[in-house]
């Protein structure tokens, strides 16, 4: 499809909190994709019109958006109005993808391996947190919001520091990100992952070794503190497994293009998946380009890649 695209527009910015992240990936990309030849505007929805995408006459969007308005199936219906194709999964993929409790039910639901964990609010009553503190508390808890990403609002608690307190507070954080809807699962302190999956394929495991297992928002993009594998360093038939899981976890909810799916390992073994990135970033800190090259695939060319698959619901 790329030999048929001249005219492309890559959507950056946005107004959730991954903001800052979505303006590198797009600089990125438009970069990218100019120096592969093609005529390219950058266009932001919080400061931008929708005349821009309508009169633009281009060929497809390249989504940079992350987060609310980018992931969520919303800046997805608009593009099907304007009959103009976009990369990434369709408005109803998005919108299940972005709420993390639904996209674990429905990979649950398929067979898919996820943590345990229950949905709160910032309303919830003490026998609520009580219960969440009962049920899947042993190891501790991550408490992180339900539609949010880049690890924004998360905080893990472990067992020794797990209360009806702290856990009031996670929850006050989290739901501070996002209109109050909060996520607390299990915390399984295990070897981190991450998996590409590109075209329905998956690409070479990441493993993500961050220090103190901090793979905070500030690790994620602005230090080199993180140290990354690829591919990780795991046996054949394990990397085949999550790989595998990972493929059919973005059929199940209905992708296309791209996404990123988090994993994590269990110590005793076995993976759980976390969550998936149906606009997966594109900075120089990002994991997909990582991927990408182990091989071969350069980030111009994972650009050109990513464009070609587009299309409209």
């Amino acid at each position: 499809m790329t030999s048929m695209l001249n005219r492309v527009v890559v959507l950056q910015g946005g107004i959730s909190s991954e903001r800052e992240v979505s303006l590198l990936s797009g600089r990125g990309v438009a970069d990218a994709l100019r120096a592969k030849g093609l005529d390219v505007d950058v266009w932001d929805p919080a400061t931008d019109s929708v005349g821009m995408l309508e009169e633009g006459g281009y060929d497809a969007a390249f989504i940079a958006l992350h987060g609310k308005l980018g992931e969520d199936g919303s800046i997805q219906g608009l593009l099907n109005c304007l009959g103009l194709p976009y990369t990434g999964p369709g408005v109803v993929a998005s919108a299940i993808a972005i709420d993390k409790e639904m996209t674990k039910a429905i990979w649950s639901d398929a067979g898919i391996p996820v943590p345990a964990g229950a949905r709160l609010s910032a309303r919830s009553s003490d026998a609520e947190l009580l219960s969440a503190i009962d049920a899947f508390g042993k190891t501790g808890l991550v408490v992180k919001p339900g539609h949010d990403g880049s690890s924004i609002g998360v905080t893990k608690i472990l067992p020794e520091a797990l209360s009806l307190e702290s856990l009031r507070e996670a929850v006050r954080n989290a739901a501070a990100c996002d209109a109050g809807e909060v996520l607390a699962e299990e915390y399984i302190q295990g070897r981190e992952f991450t998996v590409a999956v590109l075209d329905g394929e998956a690409l070479p495991v990441i493993e993500i070794i961050a220090p103190e297992g901090s793979y905070d928002f500030q690790n994620k993009y602005y230090t080199d503190s993180v140290r990354y594998e690829c591919p990780a360093k795991l046996s054949e038939a394990e990397s085949a497994a999550l790989r595998a899981a990972c493929e059919k976890a973005f059929r199940t909810l209905g992708c296309r293009g791209w996404s990123r799916i988090d994993a994590m390992r269990r110590p005793e073994g076995g993976f759980a998946l976390l969550e998936i990135n149906t606009s997966p970033g594109m900075t120089p800190h990002s994991l997909v380009p990582m991927a990408a090259r182990s091989v071969g695939l350069d980030y111009g060319e994972l650009c050109l890649k990513v464009l070609g698959l587009a299309q409209t619901d």
